[in-house]
């Protein structure tokens, strides 16, 4: 209990930094609704090739997914501007949990990423998504266990860092390849054998494919459950590596 009121009270300061500058909130969604408006009616003429009543069953999925990579990890942009300000200092001299500093943190990322994938989901219904309720409720969830361990990630990248120029430039390495082989915009058939096979070795490919398929309704096949277990896995490991900093923080 002592450590959910911590990382509540945590959450709860988090927030109101959030809703007094929801500017993050607003640019972070307007991305994939551009996307999604602007990008989504080309695929029409490919969809129903790989088995989809229409673009925006295939082209939502890949938008929650990316939706949940670049949202949250760039959430420790913030960690590193309070760490200047001395508000991680100050943190750190209460008796408070060092995982519950980051864990009140992951709770409003988690929330601003579900209220930003309601959003998107009730739009591309709007616009015509074919897609089941229930996957596409599955779909969110494995969308925020990956969104966790982005922002897990992140903030542990951000007191490694220090820096938003050392960290800004290390993203963008890790997530170009990231968007360009998942699939996330097209799939990845249409690319030469060997982008396939690469693509194979992308956990986030395998997210991404876990997502489509419960928005379909499919719910037994393989790549829900390897992508299930891939997003598991991701959010685990990001977690120890975020406790182990904030706790070397202490040190």
């Amino acid at each position: 209990m002592t450590f959910l009121r911590e990382s509540f009270i945590v959450f709860r300061r988090q927030l109101r930094m959030n809703l007094r500058n929801p500017a993050w909130v607003l640019i972070g969604l307007m991305q994939p609704v551009l996307y999604l408006f602007l990008f989504g009616p080309l695929l029409e003429p490919i969809a129903k090739q790989f088995g989809y009543a229409n673009s925006w069953t295939f082209f939502v999925p890949g938008m929650l997914v990316q939706l949940g990579l670049f949202g949250a990890f760039f959430a420790g942009f913030g960690l590193i501007s309070e760490w200047r300000d001395g508000v991680v200092e100050a943190e750190r001299v209460t008796p408070a949990s060092r995982v519950a500093l980051l864990t009140g943190r992951l709770w409003r990322d988690l929330l601003q990423l579900f209220v930003q994938a309601l959003v998107l989901i009730g739009l591309g219904y709007v616009l015509g998504m074919d897609a089941s309720a229930g996957g596409a409720a599955l779909g969110v969830v494995l969308t925020m266990l990956m969104g966790g361990a982005c922002a897990a990630a992140s903030n542990a990248l951000a007191l490694t860092t220090k820096s938003e120029d050392v960290m800004a430039p290390v993203i963008n390495v890790v997530m170009m390849p990231v968007l360009l082989l998942s699939g996330i915009l097209l799939p990845m058939t249409l690319g030469k054998q060997w982008l396939q096979n690469v693509s194979d070795f992308m956990p986030v490919k395998w997210i991404t494919d876990a997502v489509r398929s419960t928005f379909l309704g499919d719910f037994g096949n393989d790549k829900v459950l390897f992508g299930s277990l891939w997003a598991l896995g991701l959010f685990v490991v990001a977690m120890w590596w975020g406790t182990s900093t904030f706790r070397k923080e202490d040190a």
